[in-house]
């Protein structure tokens, strides 16, 4: 009888963590918890209750214990039920400007995906770069380089899904478990390892470069509004005026990596055996000519990129934003773009268009709900007082240099970001850094911009994004080489930071 006892009692254990309820249940445990200990003074009662709450959310998005979608609702119910705001006030943080953005950046992307474009991009540039006899450098350089472009224009999430089918659809016709011990099958193996990484990495560089490539972007840009509503906003072509030579020195630095560490001077000869120029031309050759839906969305994609670059140029020079009292949006002409989609025909059947709403049942919207949870975090701490606690708080840090705090506060985003996603990172880190730039008197975008790299550069662990799970699962890499190549890799953006950031960020604001 005991020994039964003791088999049920286990048995109910291992189903209490198989059906993850303790994960659940850590949620409310650390929200009650903080709710009845903590005390931040006698009339902050709504920022004690905010405290509890993003622990609440924080530890369901962090342990998975329901899916991110439904953990990033939470607040929807949590903020009215604890009196930290309405329920229209929170309801609204899910869909404004910028999530329109995002929105509308998806639907481009699935119609990029369902017409096959990325993979004829991908080809070509391939092609371009393999070279006869193969070079492995100008080979790397060709995958990296499409994936960093494609990223620029889509999140990287589903950049990373796009490319790696075409990474390692050439790396198929490279042998894996032949000749062991060979001194060729170790080359392919390393060479293999650096194109797995190449797209892992160039995904998350590239998204670096726009507010479009990567939900950190965005939620910086969301949480800059809410927080100092009087600033000129970041726009799509400010950002990019530093994010883009901020990408571009991380990815000269990736791509030399992955040459000084997974290629030698044998690598092209041991990959001559089985991949060449031809092999990709005849690839190329199957998918055909382009065809009139391909161009009208290319048209429509380049379009698009135009209306963000022009919409607002120069203090001398208004964009075409002025000729509408500024009363448009980056996410306004995305949407208009993404809804051409639906109206102009595909040329293949009649009144078949080239997007209908059943090509987006893939849509992400739990990328979308998790934006819409960080933007309502950023108004919960302002609208509960936590803000102003903080900022009493970090007053002691008044005096100190800018410029040291900086790369500190993208150290520390970029430690977190290792263990749980960079998106939760950035949520959770920016209203802090905004609060410490008030305390110390310096420009808030001189920590929360860094706060934002931080989290982008999640290069050590699986655990760190989405895009470095789609790698690790290939098979190709393990977690020793994510370590031993994104380590450099964080040193150097946080370095580059450092050095941009006093001459190109005043271009931001």
């Amino acid at each position: 009888m005991p020994a039964r006892r003791r088999s049920r009692c286990c048995s109910g254990l291992g189903a209490m963590l198989s059906n993850k309820y303790l994960a659940v249940a850590s949620g409310p445990a650390a929200c009650a918890l903080i709710c009845a200990t903590v005390s931040l003074g006698a009339h902050a009662a709504a920022a004690r209750n905010m405290l509890g709450v993003l622990a609440w959310v924080f530890l369901w998005w962090i342990t998975d214990a329901v899916p991110l979608a439904v953990a990033s609702m939470a607040p929807l119910f949590l903020f009215p039920a604890f009196g930290i705001s309405s329920s229209d006030a929170v309801a609204k943080a899910y869909m404004d400007d910028v999530i329109s953005l995002v929105l509308g950046s998806f639907i481009l992307a699935l119609a990029i995906e369902h017409y096959n474009i990325h993979r004829r991009l991908a080809l070509n540039i391939t092609a371009l770069f393999c070279g006869d006899p193969v070079k492995p450098h100008l080979l790397l350089l060709g995958i990296c380089g499409t994936t960093f472009f494609t990223s620029m224009w889509i999140h990287n999430t589903p950049c990373t899904v796009m490319m790696m089918p075409v990474a390692t659809g050439i790396l198929q016709r490279l042998p894996r478990d032949e000749l062991e011990g060979g001194s060729d099958a170790r080359e392919v193996r390393r060479f293999s390892k650096a194109v797995v990484l190449g797209v892992v990495y160039a995904s998350a560089i590239g998204g670096m470069a726009t507010l479009t490539g990567t939900g950190v972007n965005i939620i910086l840009v969301g949480m800059w509004s809410t927080y100092f509503p009087k600033q000129d906003p970041i726009t799509f072509s400010s950002w990019m005026s530093f994010g883009l030579p901020m990408s571009l020195v991380l990815f000269v630095a990736l791509w030399a990596t992955l040459c000084l560490m997974y290629c030698s001077k044998n690598t092209g000869r041991a990959l001559s055996a089985y991949l060449d120029r031809s092999h990709l031309r005849r690839e190329l050759s199957l998918l055909g000519p382009m065809a009139f839906a391909e161009k009208m969305v290319l048209t429509v994609f380049g379009g698009l990129i135009v209306l963000w670059m022009t919409r607002s140029l120069t203090n001398d020079i208004p964009g075409w934003a002025v000729l509408f009292d500024g009363k448009v949006g980056d996410g306004t002409v995305t949407i208009m773009m993404a809804t051409l989609l639906f109206i102009i025909p595909s040329g293949k059947n009649d009144g078949e268009k080239l997007m209908d709403w059943g090509k987006c049942r893939k849509l992400q919207w739990h990328i979308i709900l998790l934006l819409g949870a960080g933007f309502a975090i950023a108004d919960g701490f302002k609208s509960s007082g936590l803000t102003s606690i903080l900022s009493e708080g970090l007053g002691f840090l008044r005096g100190a240099p800018a410029l040291a705090i900086a790369p500190v506060a993208c150290a520390f985003s970029g430690l977190i970001t290792e263990f749980t996603s960079d998106d939760a990172t950035t949520t959770l880190v920016l209203p802090l850094l905004a609060e410490l730039g008030k305390s110390i008197g310096v420009h808030p975008l001189l920590l929360m911009v860094p706060g934002a790299i931080g989290a982008q550069l999640s290069f050590l662990l699986p655990t760190g994004s989405p895009g470095n799970v789609v790698g690790f699962s290939t098979g190709y890499i393990t977690i020793k080489d994510m370590v031993v190549t994104g380590l450099p890799l964080k040193l150097v953006g946080i370095a580059a930071l450092t050095i941009l950031l006093p001459t190109l960020g005043n271009k931001l604001n």
